[in-house]
């Protein structure tokens, strides 16, 4: 071969067909194949795992399968369909993933089954890897766990707004069977025929048992219960599938009905799991610490609070006062958030300063709220009271002094009602916009699955896909792409 009356070799002509190929490559599978390393972030043991040999070697690699379901994720196809037309229509895509031939979309669903163990590993291994790019990125949001939990709904008939009309329909049926609708047509006082429906809605989907009618952000549907546990940055650091492998391995672990209500049997559920998943967390990753946990108000229990400071070690735990788990009648000295009260006026008294902890019990101390600040010398300040009409002869008010650790609940490491408590507090909606990114950007919400492993493994696949993100954002010193996959797509 001549070019321009130089003779070619055969290295040159490949060499710059080569060129020609990759700069044809879009910028993101470009960056892909630049800083993710995949033989560094998948396990050896899913490698010895899906290479065991049966009779026949793999038509299709572990790295092809991983890559097309990362950018399944990245593209939003909620659908395996969407993602195998995709393939079959872009070179360069089927390039990147290593497809020679598109698999049947049968492989896709067969491989998330049969690997899900596996899919699992790859996303605790990424934990292991993105725990100090975290602490790079925020020292103290990093240094913080957030707890939650959601639902991810299945494509069952139960979900479908016709059956939920249907047994309204029942409902209203039965009131009016039963006199319990007046002459004008609207129930009579104390019967609902809303909540009479939730007694005949069965409890658990016809097609999975462990699609279980559940009240599940905002509305009652037929979900799957998941844990989500992420730091104060929102990125996850571990995952549940509250199934039936995770109740095998936790039988002290009790999610059975008990009030009849979704409603309120989701927060007894929530308060339960909070433990085993700790526990898990701390088993699989013993060397992390964290000082700040914090969740909503249906974590809120006594034995949680010793759990959370005591053997997990935590030196914060904010969680709000749930009123449901109050004792009717409080305490005349106190207020529900621990504050002492003015004996004479109930008016909740002044935080002075909190002391001891190293070899003395902490305490915190509070003045009387009608106390004021005075200077007794040009560079000392003391405190004398205002009060008309004082209960303590003492110039200075009346003083008290409370012991944090003879009431975790009430005193959990810091003031409840503090500007520190609201700020901590204001950091959990950081897990809810992860768990909405997992939905609606990741489309795990929309999938046509009702198979327990299927969902299990959607649910890691989705980790995995921030957990990448994260190290991206590190190689390219580039936080704002940490969470953002839509903006990786734009890089």
């Amino acid at each position: 071969m001549r070019y321009d009356g130089v003779q070619m070799s055969l290295f040159e002509v490949y060499r710059d067909t080569l060129e020609v190929l990759e700069s044809d490559k879009p910028q993101l599978f470009k960056l892909l194949d630049e800083h993710l390393d995949w033989d560094e972030i998948i396990p050896f043991s899913f490698y010895k795992a899906f290479y065991k040999r049966y009779g026949r070697t793999r038509r299709y690699s572990l790295d092809s399968f991983l890559k097309a379901l990362f950018l399944q994720r990245i593209f939003h196809y909620v659908e395996d369909a969407q993602l195998l037309n995709t393939l079959r229509f872009s070179y360069e895509m089927r390039r990147y993933c290593g497809f020679d031939k598109v698999p049947d979309a049968s492989k896709i669903t067969r491989f998330k089954q049969d690997f899900c163990t596996h899919i699992r590993d790859v996303f605790e291994h990424l934990v292991t890897l993105t725990e100090p790019v975290c602490r790079k990125m925020d020292k103290i949001l990093a240094d913080m766990i957030v707890f939650d939990t959601t639902g991810i709904e299945s494509y069952v008939a139960e979900n479908n707004p016709k059956f939920t009309e249907g047994k309204l329909r029942q409902a209203k049926a039965y009131g009016k069977a039963q006199s319990k609708y007046s002459s004008s047509g609207k129930p009579s006082q104390g019967f609902d025929p809303h909540l009479f429906r939730n007694t005949l809605m069965p409890k658990f989907a016809a097609s999975n048992p462990y699609v279980k009618y559940q009240y599940i952000n905002g509305h009652f549907c037929y979900a799957q219960k998941a844990v989500i546990v992420a730091n104060g940055m929102g990125i996850v650091r571990h995952m549940e599938l509250l199934d039936d492998d995770f109740k095998k391995s936790h039988p002290e672990l009790d999610i059975t009905k008990r009030k009849g209500n979704p409603e309120l049997d989701k927060e007894l559920g929530d308060s339960v799991t909070l433990k085993p998943v700790l526990r898990d967390f701390r088993s699989k990753h013993p060397t992390f610490t964290y000082s700040t946990f914090s969740a909503d108000a249906a974590f809120d229990s006594y034995d949680n609070y010793t759990f959370l400071l005591g053997e997990q070690g935590f030196s914060k735990a904010v969680i709000p006062i749930n009123p449901r788990n109050s004792s009717a009648a409080k305490s005349a000295d106190f207020n529900d958030q621990g504050i002492p009260l003015c004996p004479k006026d109930k008016a909740p008294f002044l935080f002075h300063s909190k002391s001891g902890g190293k070899n003395r019990s902490v305490r915190f101390k509070f003045v009387c709220p009608k106390s004021k600040k005075v200077y007794s010398q040009p560079n000392s300040t003391t405190w004398r009271s205002e009060c008309a009409n004082p209960c303590t002869s003492a110039i200075y008010a009346r003083c008290v002094y409370v012991y944090p650790n003879k009431n975790h609940r009430l005193y959990p490491g810091l003031l409840r009602g503090s500007d520190e408590f609201a700020k901590i507090y204001n950091h959990r909606v950081s897990v809810e916009r992860s768990i909405g990114a997992f939905k609606q950007t990741l489309g795990i919400a929309g999938r046509k699955t009702r198979n327990t492993a299927t969902t299990k493994a959607d649910l890691f696949l989705v980790g995995i896909v921030q957990l990448l993100c994260v190290l991206l954002a590190d190689k390219l010193h580039n936080q704002s792409l940490a969470k953002s996959p839509r903006k990786l797509i734009a890089a």
